[in-house]
């Protein structure tokens, strides 16, 4: 079992930025995957952000070039810096961990974007 604890959601003015993070605890020996996904009523989760255990990256269509992802395996963390926002991206996000065998998904923490 993987446990998941995002912090660093709140509100952000539109062309602000912010950093989500997320530390994972438990069963991370197992982890081959972290990232993020977000949400918003009536829709269904899309991929924000995800980073293998080697690095390698991929990037929803809606925020690539202005969030990045980033990860620390030593610390079993992964962060998300949202920069350039809208109000398109007001949701919940989630983070969320992969490994051979289940995927794991935190509580989500709330990102509002003021217009």
């Amino acid at each position: 079992q993987v446990q998941l604890v995002e912090s660093g959601g709140g509100l952000v003015q539109t062309g602000g930025s912010l950093r989500l993070s997320c530390a994972a605890s438990g069963g991370v020996r197992a982890i081959i995957s972290l990232g993020w996904y977000r949400a918003v009523p009536g829709k269904e989760r899309e991929l924000v952000a995800r980073v293998s255990v080697l690095g390698h990256t991929n990037y929803g269509d809606a925020v690539k070039g202005r969030f990045t992802i980033s990860r620390d395996n030593i610390a079993h963390t992964v962060d998300l810096q949202m920069n350039d926002v809208t109000p398109s991206d007001t949701a919940t996000y989630f983070c969320t961990t992969a490994t051979n065998f289940e995927t794991y998904w935190g509580q989500g923490t709330q990102v509002s974007v003021l217009t």
